[in-house]
């Protein structure tokens, strides 16, 4: 990351992160976050209610993972909605879109309570419509 004084902003950096997701830019993408970071995804289902240690589970396994849930040679497409701060807590809210692996409209609005030191993402704490993800990317369980 830069050393501009930019770079280092809580809200710069959730923002860029945001950015990086919807452009897949898996290099930014692993560069925002500390070796140390983690990432909660609350609710209950069979993805998500889960804590994910460390930039490389993060970026590997919770964030490279979610592909396996939408049809084939797609993604979902991420779009920054609004970011607020203070300090070292962002609020960004964004819309996830995809078509699921079985063929289902995907279409959440979600937010993340983001906490950004010395130009790093180190937690997230991630919300969304836990039923709409239940009936469309696991209908099985729902």
């Amino acid at each position: 990351m830069s050393t501009d004084s930019n770079a280092t902003d809580p809200k710069t950096v959730v923002i860029r992160y945001v950015e990086a997701v919807r452009d897949g830019d898996l290099a930014l993408i692993r560069e925002s976050f500390a070796e140390d970071a983690s990432w909660t995804y609350l609710g209950d289902v069979p993805v998500l209610g889960r804590v994910w240690r460390g930039r490389d589970t993060i970026v590997d396994e919770f964030l490279g993972g979610a592909g396996a849930l939408f049809a084939p040679g797609t993604g979902a497409e991420v779009a920054l909605v609004n970011a607020f701060a203070e300090g070292e807590q962002v609020l960004a809210e964004w819309t996830s879109k995809a078509t699921a692996r079985n063929g289902t409209a995907y279409d959440n609005r979600c937010a993340g309570i983001f906490a950004v030191r010395d130009g790093r993402i180190v937690s997230v704490r991630e919300y969304a419509d836990t039923l709409h993800v239940v009936r469309s990317l696991f209908p099985d369980e729902a």
